[in-house]
């Protein structure tokens, strides 16, 4: 706040500071959403896609680029889908909708997940090891657990960029280990005690949105 004199008396400015406060939403929203779909994504059908393809093409480079790519256009139509969601729908309702929706995805995660047998089957010879990646990993990730993650995200932090920079950042560090190492990286992991993490981390935004922290 800053004190003025000016003619006929004094007068007085209030400045604010919104830089650090947005700087902190934007950082929780990032880091959150890193967190909690790297840990959503382990075991995911989409991470034992990761392993399949490894397994099918041994070219790790352009599986990784498909990943990339997949989850980047995916996670971004999730994630604005999310943050419309958050703008468009009152406060009381969204903070109920979101609360049901992280509790029901804590539940969901302790779910052990498959890969089906046709989403792994696309023709290398039309669209090489990159677009084979990229349309198998895009249509596996519709409707999965972390593409609902990502919507429900968005909504909560009402940041865009941020959620989905973080879901994607998350996607890539579960998926590029699996992809490079694979099954020594997928049997050495605690599945069922990651799996429990990601349940409580999810339940515990679900708390909070119906505490209302945040909102």
């Amino acid at each position: 706040m800053t004190a003025a004199t000016g003619p006929g008396g004094s007068w007085v400015v209030a400045r604010t500071h919104h830089g650090p406060r947005i700087h902190h939403n934007v950082n929780q929203a990032f880091l959150v959403s890193t967190g909690a779909v790297a840990l959503a994504e382990i075991g995911d059908k989409t991470q034992l896609l990761s392993l399949v393809l490894a397994a099918r093409y041994r070219k790790p480079v352009p599986i990784i680029l498909g990943v990339l790519v997949a989850t980047l256009v995916n996670h971004s139509g999730a994630g604005a889908l999310g943050t419309w969601l958050g703008a468009f729908v009152t406060p009381g309702v969204m903070r109920w909708a979101l609360a049901a929706s992280f509790v029901a995805m804590g539940l969901w995660i302790l779910v052990p997940d498959k890969l089906e047998e046709g989403e792994a089957n696309v023709n290398r010879s039309q669209l090489g090891v990159f677009g084979a990646t990229v349309v198998t990993f895009f249509l596996a990730e519709m409707g999965d657990k972390t593409q609902i993650a990502t919507v429900a995200l968005a909504a909560r932090f009402h940041d865009f960029f941020g959620v989905v920079a973080g879901t994607t950042l998350g996607m890539m560090i579960a998926n590029v280990p699996a992809i490079l190492l694979g099954d020594r990286f997928a049997h050495k992991l605690p599945t069922k005690l990651v799996h429990a993490i990601a349940a409580v981390l999810f339940v515990v935004l679900g708390v909070l949105a119906i505490l209302g922290v945040g909102f």
